[in-house]
C-alpha cells in the first residue's frame, strides 16, 4: 500500500498517516523484562505494508522506545523511511539539546533525523536558547526539519522568531472528541501559515473505534468503513493535518491502513467538524501551552 503525502509550500513533505512508538518498552521507564520482539515485528509489519513514517521520543521508556525502533529498522533503505524524534521538556537548554539529540541518534543507529521536535514548552527555559540549538544541529545535518509539540499559536510565533528556520509542525492532541486546538485557533493558524498539524491520540485510546454515535455510525455505512477509520480519515482530509497511530496490534494496524486511499466529501468533514455531539475543549493530557 502506497501512503499519501501532504507537502508545504516551502517544500516540506510528509506521509498523511504515521505511526507512534510511545509505551514500547514501557512508560517513562524502561520496563524489567519488556518483551521487544512483538514491538519489532510490529513495526517491520507496518514498514511491510507500506508504513514510511515511525514518531517517536527520548522520554518514552526513557530512550527505549527509540532503541527498539533502531533495531526494527535494521537493514530498511534509510531514504524510504520517515522518523521524528522529540527532545523531552527538562533538556531544552542549548547544551542539552544537542546532546539529546546526539543520544536519540545513537539509540535510534541513525545519522539524522527527519524531523526534530520539542516535546512540550518549558517556560523555564528560554526559547531562543532552545532555537539556536536547533538551527545548530541543522547545520550539522542531524536533522532536517524543525517543530514542535503542544504548542498554543502565541508559543509557536515565538519559537519561530527566535530560529532562522521554517517550523514545519506542531503536533497536538486532535480528534473527534478532543478540539482544544481547533478552539484555540491553532489549527487555523497553522493551515494559514503553511505549518502541518499532526494529531496524536487520533483514536483516543480506542473509544472512536466503537459504534454508538449516531453520526458516526450513518458515514460508517455510507463509506462502508469502521469508525476508527471516519476518525482518521476526517483527520488526514483536513488542510494540513495528518497524524500518527500505534503500531504494536497487527489487526489495529490494518484496520488503520484502511483509513487511507479514499477521500471523505468536504460536507462530511464539515458535519463532524461542527456537529460531532461530544466536543471537548481542553486535553484530557497535554494541554496547549
Amino acid at each position: 500500500m502506497n501512503i499519501p503525502t501532504k507537502k508545504l509550500n516551502n517544500g516540506f513533505e510528509i506521509p498523511a498517516l504515521g505511526f507512534g512508538t510511545g509505551l514500547m518498552g514501557g512508560r517513562m521507564e524502561k520496563e524489567r523484562g519488556y518483551d521487544e520482539d512483538h514491538d519489532i515485528e510490529a513495526i517491520r509489519k507496518t514498514i511491510e505494508l507500506g508504513g514510511r513514517h515511525f514518531d517517536t521520543a527520548e522520554m518514552y521508556a526513557d530512550g527505549y522506545s527509540e532503541e527498539i525502533l533502531g533495531k526494527a529498522l535494521k537493514g530498511c533503505n534509510r531514504s524510504k523511511i520517515f522518523i521524528t524524534s522529540k527532545v523531552s521538556p527538562t533538556n531544552l537548554s542549548y547544551a542539552d539539546v544537542i546532546s539529546s539529540c546526539e543520544k536519540s541518534l545513537a539509540r535510534l543507529q541513525l545519522n539524522y533525523l527527519d524531523l526534530y521536535l520539542i516535546h512540550m514548552p518549558n517556560a523555564d527555559i528560554a526559547i531562543k536558547e532552545t532555537m539556536r540549538a536547533f538551527d545548530y544541529l541543522k547545520e550539522r545535518e542531524l536533522i532536517k526539519n524543525i517543530g514542535v509539540c503542544n504548542f498554543s499559536v502565541e508559543s509557536l510565533k515565538e519559537a519561530q522568531s527566535k530560529t532562522k528556520n521554517k517550523i514545519v509542525l506542531d503536533q497536538v492532541h486532535y480528534n473527534l472528541l478532543f478540539r482544544e486546538p481547533a478552539l484555540k485557533g491553532v489549527i487555523d493558524y497553522c493551515q494559514n501559515n503553511d505549518i502541518f498539524i499532526e494529531a496524536w491520540r487520533p483514536i483516543q485510546q480506542g473509544s472512536l473505534a466503537k459504534k454508538g454515535i449516531d453520526i458516526t455510525d450513518r458515514l460508517c455505512d455510507k463509506y462502508k468503513k469502521t469508525p476508527a477509520q471516519i476518525a482518521l480519515n476526517w483527520l488526514i482530509s483536513q488542510k494540513n493535518v495528518i497524524t500518527i497511530c500505534k503500531t504494536s496490534n497487527i489487526k489495529h494496524l490494518e484496520e488503520n491502513l484502511g483509513s487511507i486511499g479514499w477521500n471523505m466529501e468536504a460536507k462530511d468533514i464539515d458535519l463532524l467538524i461542527n456537529d460531532y455531539p461530544i466536543q471537548l475543549d481542553r486535553s484530557n493530557a497535554v494541554q496547549l501551552k
